[in-house]
Order: C-alpha cells, then structure tokens, then sequence
C-alpha cells in the first residue's frame, strides 16, 4: 500500500511509445517524451486509466477524464511545488533534479557550517525554483533569475509553500545575459552558480537566445562572478547534441584554472522496481577539492 507521503509527491509509472506516464500527486498523467522509443511495460489499459492526457496532434491541448483543480502540490526532496497544468505540457517541476536538491542541500549545510557564513548561491534560468529553494533551505542566500516574469510569480509561491517567504531570496526577471554583465559591473560574487539553459528562449523584453551563440558568452561571466572559495558549478541541459562529454568540455575549460573535480551523465526520471529508468537530460558539475 501507497503511504500518504508517497501519493503526494512524483513517480514515473511506465514510458513507451513516444509517452510517459507520471503519477504527481494524487493523479496520473500521460504526456509526450520523445527519448521514449521503446514499448511501455504496461498494458494498454492501464496507460487508460491516466486521469489527464497531453496531446500535441492538431493543437496543444489536455484531455482531463475526471475533474481536476487548476492547481496541487506535491513534495520532492523535501521542498513542496505547486504544480498546474500548462499550455505547453509542463507542470510547474522538472523532477529528473530532484538528485541536485538533494545534493545541493547537502552542500550548502556543509560550507554554512564550516565557513560560519551564509553561502551565496545563483540560480540562472531558475524556471519554478527548485535549484533555488533547496540551497535557501539549507541556509544559504539566493540569487533567483528567469526572464519569466510568470514563472519567476510561481517560484515566488513555491517559495511560500514552503515557508520560505522571508528567507534571502532576490527574485529577478530580467535577461541572463544583461544581468550577468550588471552584477559584473556591480562587483558580485557568488559562491555557487546554477544553470539549465533552454534551447531557445526569449528575454522579457524580447531578447533571443540561442544556446550555440550565447552558451559561451554567459560560462565566461559565470566564471567571472565567482568567489575566491567556490562552493560548485552544477550546469544541466535538456538540448540534443549536448552529451555529458560535450557539458564536461565546457564546464572543464571554464574551471581550467580552478581546483577541483568535474562529473558528468545523463539526468534520468527513475521508478519503482522493474521501471525503465527514463533519460531527460545531461549534466555536468564542478566541486572545489580544497
């Protein structure tokens, strides 16, 4: 039997067939994943029993079987997200993290109390605030920047969720590439910098980005806004052709001078025994030895 901690947090079900099929909270939901190639595990009629449906044939749209509230929340590594559906298939998580929360936690309690001082952490691109409420949790101060500003609204709630309304978070909508040159301009360092760039995306103010042209550019900021004793570098992507070696290349020739340990792989949705673990991305991530 399912504990009530369970139910109210995420579990991939099955994948198959282009889809995967996600329990967040109390319900089921099917949507699409193009890494999914392989045949599901289960049987037809238990996909059917998926209480919501993303399709993107024809329009965008859900297919809701039951009535569901426009809004929930779940746990995941112990921070609580409000979770909606979206018009794009999204729902406010990307739970292939969930090993950075956890691992983030762990890193910041460990520098706040050796260095007796709040580490500073940026979270670029930070989308619904996962990577930005776990390292607040664990005592650290927080820069929080997406061009977003609805999305920068709902990391806000989440932050609240969680009864982190008054922590030390600064909350940012603004263009990733402006703002790093301001806050070099500033004189700012922070001790942790966070990243998971789109493929593609646009500031508030229209601003494109393109992850080939300005991938670089913002690496060489990042390295420039860094402390003298940095804590980690945890850099993810979800675009094709961005393999673990190919972050490891970056984020080693962005660290080329600083001391450390680099790993990389493949950020993977994992279920119960028997699930096919489900690839949904790549990461790299650096580590001060010192």
């Amino acid at each position: 039997m399912q504990t009530q901690k369970t139910l109210n947090s995420y579990a991939l079900i099955d994948s198959g067939n282009g889809r995967k099929l996600e329990r967040f909270g109390s319900f089921l939901i099917s949507r699409p994943c193009s890494q999914a190639v392989w045949e599901p595990l289960l049987s037809e009629n238990e996909w059917n029993q998926a209480h919501a449906i993303f399709t993107r044939e024809g329009d965008n749209k859900w297919i809701k079987k039951v009535a569901m509230p426009d809004a929930w929340s779940i746990e995941v590594a112990g921070i609580k997200f409000k979770i909606s559906p979206t018009d794009f298939g999204h729902l406010g998580i990307f739970p292939e993290q969930k090993p950075f929360w956890d691992w983030i936690q762990t890193i910041v309690k460990q520098a706040h109390a050796k260095r007796n001082e709040a580490p500073k952490v940026l979270n670029l691109f930070a989308y619904s605030g996962g990577s930005t409420l776990a390292p607040a949790k664990a005592g650290a101060e927080v820069c929080h920047l997406d061009a977003s500003k609805g999305m920068v609204a709902w990391a806000r709630e989440n932050s609240a969720l969680n009864g982190l309304e008054n922590a030390p978070i600064r909350w940012i909508v603004d263009d990733v590439t402006k703002f790093l040159s301001r806050e070099i301009r500033r004189g700012k360092k922070y001790d942790a910098i966070i990243l998971d760039p789109p493929s593609f995306g646009r500031g508030n103010q229209g601003e494109v980005f393109k992850i080939e042209e300005d991938l670089l550019p913002i690496l060489k900021n990042c390295k420039a806004l860094l402390s003298d004793k940095p804590l980690f570098i945890l850099f993810s992507c979800h675009t094709p052709g961005f393999t673990p070696i190919v972050m490891r290349h970056l984020l080693s020739q962005m660290m080329h001078d600083c001391k450390g340990s680099i790993d990389e792989g493949e950020m993977v949705l994992t279920g119960q025994n028997g699930v096919l673990p489900l690839p949904s991305g790549t990461f790299s991530r650096w580590v001060n030895e010192s």
